[in-house]
């Protein structure tokens, strides 16, 4: 049994095949692209054709090594297409890194008050969230929105160019900030509220749901079968989970990337005063699950900078920038990582600067300052997060699972041990890609359950284990860090 995953990144993407024998999951990369996004007129888009045109790619070589017996895709969170009434694309999607979105928080609170929307949806309040890229657009691109006849996230957006059926998954669709996480569906009050026309939605669908076929058009100018085209846990974050290598069934995860996703996986919603005034939020995961999580600035921070240090002429790489950042003295100066300062794109390296500057730190001077602040800070994040959790769920848990591609930065994940003081395994690297997969698996028969899922993900073996070594530094430097955030 073989399946297809694709997993789009916000700078990457890649397809991969995923081979079954009944014990073992194993993963062939076949085709990688780069997911890069365009300024144009003061807006910054999505280049959605181009990113079709990738995975037509990466079906044509799926085919040359052998072919497949479904299609899966995974994505980020958030941001979706906008269809005509032929099904064709009104504009490109819009970055939710773009502009756009500021000073749409406050003018929902002033039609819908806050209290309301986070406990009617359960969702962390960021200003990139689909709700507010809507607002957005009823207030500056009206026309958009007439024109539209229905809304589609982006991974959902894929699918119906390779089905034709125009669904939202379940995963996906909580990241919007407009679904109800008790009944699992869209909450049409609250949207119409706040002037968001919910004709534009489509049925939700749970994960593991089949969409459909590839269609005919496809399968004939591709030259491969009519296979099922399945929903995976298309949120990114959502696939990750699935494929954490936990025993236990209460665990913690970092999916890390680009942003740094700490939570845990609930059956219900957790929605009170308490997780209110915490900020965290109730996405979805695969079988109806949640994932009880508070999204970070996660590695971001450190690829803008160096994309930045790129710009200026210095040709460095990751592994230059963790021996700088390992040179400089510990615990000179913090970031709040999730400051609106770094969110969109440029010099940031500057901006950390001028943080520093304002809160009366230490400004760093060279690279490896600048590093050294970004990693300590990250890892201090996490602490405060872990707390939150903690504090929220009321439980203790044995280790931190970090998953995904951060998993390969050795020194953040032992600066994460030594400021949460728990152990770390690290692994797998593929994590969202295996959650992909194993989703397929389990949509085609193959494999009984998610929990059968995880066991042969975590047989699989490859982790990397590291101890905490804390020390009274640690709490101090998280003592200063708090009162700096």
């Amino acid at each position: 049994m073989r399946v297809l995953a694709f997993d789009f990144g916000a700078s990457s993407g890649r397809a991969m095949l995923g081979g079954f024998d009944g014990k073992t999951i194993t993963l062939e990369e076949i085709h990688r692209f780069s997911n890069d996004p365009v300024q144009m007129n003061g807006t910054l888009y999505w280049d959605a054709p181009r990113l079709f045109f990738e995975i037509k790619e990466g079906i044509r070589k799926a085919k040359a090594k052998g072919g497949f017996d479904s299609i899966g895709i995974d994505t980020w969170g958030v941001d979706f297409a906008l269809l005509d009434k032929f099904g064709d694309l009104i504009a490109n999607p819009v970055h939710y890194r773009d502009e756009r979105t500021a000073g749409m928080m406050e003018l929902a609170f002033s039609r819908v008050p806050k209290a309301e929307i986070y406990a009617r949806t359960g969702i962390q309040f960021m200003r990139l969230n689909t709700i507010f890229q809507l607002l957005a657009l009823t207030e500056k691109r009206p026309d958009l929105l007439e024109r539209a006849e229905s809304l589609l996230l982006i991974p959902d957006y894929f699918h119906y160019l390779l089905t034709g059926e125009k669904k939202a998954e379940y995963t996906e669709a909580t990241t919007t900030q407009m679904m109800d996480p008790r009944t699992r569906d869209w909450d049409l009050e609250l949207l119409e509220k706040l002037g968001i026309p919910v004709r534009l939605l489509p049925e939700v669908i749970p994960a593991g749901t089949v969409y459909g076929t590839l269609t005919k058009e496809l399968s004939e100018e591709l030259g491969v079968p009519q296979v099922p085209v399945i929903a995976v846990a298309t949120h990114d974050t959502a696939s990750a989970v699935a494929a954490t290598p936990a025993e236990e069934e209460d665990f913690i995860y970092i999916s890390c990337g680009t942003w740094s996703l700490f939570g845990t996986e609930t059956r219900q919603p957790v929605i009170n005063e308490k997780t209110s005034r915490l900020n965290l939020t109730n996405e979805g995961g695969y079988g109806g699950t949640i994932t009880l999580l508070k999204n970070i600035m996660g590695l971001w921070l450190i690829q803008e900078s160096r994309r930045q240090w790129i710009r200026e002429g210095f040709d460095v790489s990751y592994a230059d920038l963790e021996r700088e950042a390992l040179a400089e003295p510990p615990f000179v100066s913090f970031i709040d990582p999730d400051a609106p300062e770094f969110e969109t794109p440029g010099n940031l390296p500057e901006r950390i600067r001028e943080f520093c500057r304002k809160t009366g730190q230490h400004v760093p001077e060279n690279r490896g300052q600048v590093m050294r602040c970004v990693y300590e800070s990250l890892a201090l994040k996490y602490r405060q997060a872990f707390e939150m959790i903690r504090e929220t769920t009321g439980k203790e848990y044995p280790a931190i699972h970090i998953i995904g591609g951060g998993t390969k930065d050795g020194f953040l994940c032992q600066l994460a041990a030594n400021a949460c003081n728990i152990p770390v395994t690290a692994g797998p690297i593929e994590a969202t890609v295996l959650g992909n997969i194993a989703v397929q698996l389990i949509a085609l028969g193959e494999i009984p359950s998610i929990a059968e899922a995880r066991k042969i993900i975590a047989a699989s073996g490859g982790f990397k284990e590291f101890e905490p070594h804390p020390d009274q530094s640690w709490e101090e430097a998280y003592q200063r860090f708090n009162q700096i955030v």
